[in-house]
């Protein structure tokens, strides 16, 4: 059984691992994808709900774009026909104002510069509207509130849709129609979900970046994307820095999860038994050399279970292209280079297995025989 498959567009001349904001934006290939970083959080690290608040902050981002969207679609119809000229002040001021939304440029959209990013024009125009649905009520588009995804906080649970999907599949689809109350919303239910005290699955945050999105949510009436920049940024440099290195060491190192790891350790180490009590038997037994060439197969069994225990790597594995995403299911390696480091540990792993069966087979089977 493989894993769901996503269909990303890498670079493609990459020569190195990827980074993590390159994983997080579907931008890498199995065994390095979102799909595997997130089997990865949940059974090997036990943070999954760290990545789930910084996936569901950057859905409510995509809310949000998709709204402003459709409200900018709204002021070119509502707008009369003569003002929607090229000369128009009035028109081209509106439009300016809502920008183009498009634009990717980190974990929180940040520039060095002085110019506002994408994401600080879509929370700018959300203050601005805030008090305008305040006052005018409920927006008259369907909601959405139902659609949200909600979270059952099982230890077990299956990853996100959103992860299993492909990058074009996102809430700003055109077939989506955003209601005010739906970003709203969005907002309370990451608020609830994972940061206040208690919550669900509560994240472990600094107090002040809690208390201050706390209060501009439930105090200041904000849904607006930049309510949850800090708290994003701090979830994504943690994730960077405790749980992104051992993912690439589990990854694009390795080709084995934990208990296939054990597994080989207790296998080889029963191989090794057998094949001691078969090589002295066969010696004090004083059977021929050319008897005691079948320790090779016990021997070959042990010290290749046992080197794929050492640098958790099966080169069999490695060498069709496979690599294990849960115990005993495998996805096909689509990533270039992390395909070509698994090669090359796969040749290292088979040359000291080589090395070693050769030197134990030598040593029994070169050595006297004698009958007790």
């Amino acid at each position: 059984m493989s894993a769901p498959t996503q269909t990303p567009s890498p670079e493609q001349t990459r020569s190195r691992l990827p980074t993590l904001f390159e994983v997080l934006s579907r931008r890498t290939l199995p065994p390095v994808d979102l799909y595997s970083f997130y089997i990865y959080m949940r059974d090997q690290q036990r943070s999954v709900d760290y990545l789930d608040f910084w996936l569901d902050v950057a859905q409510h981002m995509s809310l949000c774009r998709h709204y402003v969207r459709e409200l900018r679609q709204s002021v070119l119809i509502e707008t009369p026909e003569h003002e929607k000229t090229p000369g128009s002040k009035r028109s081209s001021a509106m439009l300016e104002r809502m920008g183009d939304f498009d634009d990717h440029a980190g974990p929180s959209n940040y520039f060095l510069g002085s110019e506002k990013t994408p994401d600080q024009r879509v929370s700018a125009i959300l203050r601005r509207d805030n008090g305008r649905a305040g006052r005018t009520g409920s927006s008259p588009h369907p909601s959405l509130g139902s659609d949200l995804p909600q979270d059952d906080g099982g230890a077990d649970r299956r990853p996100r849709p959103s992860i299993i999907s492909t990058p074009d599949a996102r809430m700003d689809s055109p077939a989506h129609t955003v209601a005010r109350q739906d970003i709203r919303v969005s907002a309370e239910k990451i608020l609830y979900t994972f940061l206040l005290p208690g919550s669900e699955r509560e994240i472990v945050l600094p107090d002040s970046i809690i208390a201050r999105v706390t209060s501009q949510i439930e105090e200041d009436g904000r849904d607006d994307p930049e309510v949850f920049d800090a708290a994003k940024d701090y979830v994504f440099q943690a994730m960077e820095r405790d749980a992104f290195p051992g993912f690439l060491r589990a990854k694009a190192l390795s080709n084995l999860v934990p208990p296939s790891v054990m597994l080989r350790l207790i296998f080889g180490l029963l191989c090794m038994f057998g094949g001691f009590w078969t090589a002295f038997v066969l010696i004090f037994l004083d059977h021929s050399r050319p008897t005691r060439l079948w320790l090779i197969i016990p021997f070959t069994l042990g010290v290749y279970s046992l080197a794929s225990h050492q640098y958790a790597i099966d080169p069999i594995l490695a060498f069709v292209g496979l690599s294990e995403y849960t115990f005993m299911k495998f996805a096909r390696m689509r990533e270039p280079y992390v395909r070509k480091l698994l090669n090359k540990r796969a040749m290292t792993t088979l040359g000291v297995t080589f090395l070693a069966v050769t030197a134990l087979v030598l040593l029994f089977v070169l050595v006297p025989g004698k009958r007790l």
